[in-house]
């Protein structure tokens, strides 16, 4: 082989189609650091699927967990697990090989699914803070407000906003306009490229993540200050000795419950934030952002959804009890199991 002929063979292992003239160039990455990225989303993945399929799977075999929040629960668990088993697979080889493999039409399916499933998902989490706000905040009201109907209406116009807002977007190529000769000028055989002009990036931003962020925060903060009068409350009439145990006990969950809001709070903050900063700034900056930081953004953005199954699942008694049945039923063959129940 000949100085020359190496040159090119060098260069055409670096391309996503070696063939094709109009290649787009493949990630230049050493293979202990593409089987570290594939070892870390992998496991991203399985935790992604499965946690949240254990969460699916146990609001559908216990009644006793059949309740309007834990439909929405259900249906989050859903959208997460959906996000991991038919978005992020395509992402990972996106993200480490820097190509991707599955054609111009099925680059705009999985967009539109990724955003699908990501609008999906924070939507839900806002329908849990309403539902929790009206649930600590005004008890009596909430069982005549708050039914598995209602629930289940609000869930369905969630995917439906989610699936048309996405599929619209993405296929009738409004969110480029402008951009026409930009897409032209980086255009090749093996991207998948979804960019936003400065007017769609804004209202995507404002839309998916201002409101529903805004709402979150303004409700979790009430409930937050609810919570914090109703420990105080129940911790004096401890300490005058009027309640006893009973009352003390009630005292360490209402405190529970709002370390898990903050961690609530804090995930969702620290998985989108970034992400959706990006996404309003850098059509402002003419897209300088590189592809590798836009890629790990959107993996910290895919994390919210490993991390709904922890925190909405195994931070809660009533989920751990449900799980513990599962195992000793399923795996450690305890039948009688089934007959326990929840407090």
């Amino acid at each position: 082989m000949t100085v020359n002929e190496s040159e090119i063979y060098a260069e055409n292992i670096f391309l996503c189609y070696p063939l094709l003239p109009d290649s787009c160039p493949r990630a230049h990455r050493l293979t202990v650091v593409k089987v570290s990225m594939y070892t870390f989303m992998l496991l991203m993945i399985l935790t992604t699927v499965f946690g949240n399929l254990v969460i699916i799977i146990s609001i559908s075999h216990f009644k006793q967990l059949q309740s309007p929040t834990h439909l929405i629960v259900q249906s989050l668990a859903a959208c997460d697990c959906l996000l991991g088993s038919l978005v992020m697979p395509y992402s990972m080889v996106r993200s480490v090989e820097g190509c991707w493999f599955l054609g111009n039409i099925f680059c705009k399916v999985h967009s539109s699914l990724d955003m699908t499933f990501s609008i999906s998902s924070l939507l839900h989490l806002s329908l849990i803070s309403i539902d929790r706000y009206w649930a600590i905040c005004d008890p009596l009201r909430y069982k005549m407000r708050v039914t598995n109907n209602t629930v289940a209406v609000f869930i369905a116009l969630t995917w439906l906003f989610s699936f048309t807002y996405s599929f619209s977007n993405v296929f009738s190529g409004v969110i480029a306009v402008g951009l026409e000769a930009l897409i032209l000028q980086i255009s090749c055989s093996g991207g998948c490229v979804l960019l936003y002009n400065k007017e769609w990036g804004l209202i995507l931003v404002i839309l998916v993540f201002l409101i529903p962020g805004t709402i979150m925060s303004c409700l979790y903060m009430s409930i937050f200050n609810v919570v914090k009068k109703h420990a105080k409350v129940l911790s004096d009439k401890v300490s005058v000795g009027t309640a006893g145990v009973q009352t003390q006990s009630s005292a360490q969950r209402e405190r529970k419950a709002a370390k898990i809001l903050a961690l609530v709070m804090g995930v969702f903050f620290l998985c989108w934030l970034p992400f959706f900063i990006v996404t309003a700034v850098d059509p402002f900056i003419n897209f300088a952002t590189p592809p590798d930081v836009f890629d790990a953004l959107v993996w910290f953005g895919y994390f919210n959804s490993t991390c709904n199954p922890i925190i909405y699942g195994f931070f809660y008694p009533s989920f751990q009890k449900a799980f513990k049945i599962l195992i000793s039923t399923y795996i450690s063959g305890f039948s009688n199991s089934l007959t326990m129940t929840f407090e």
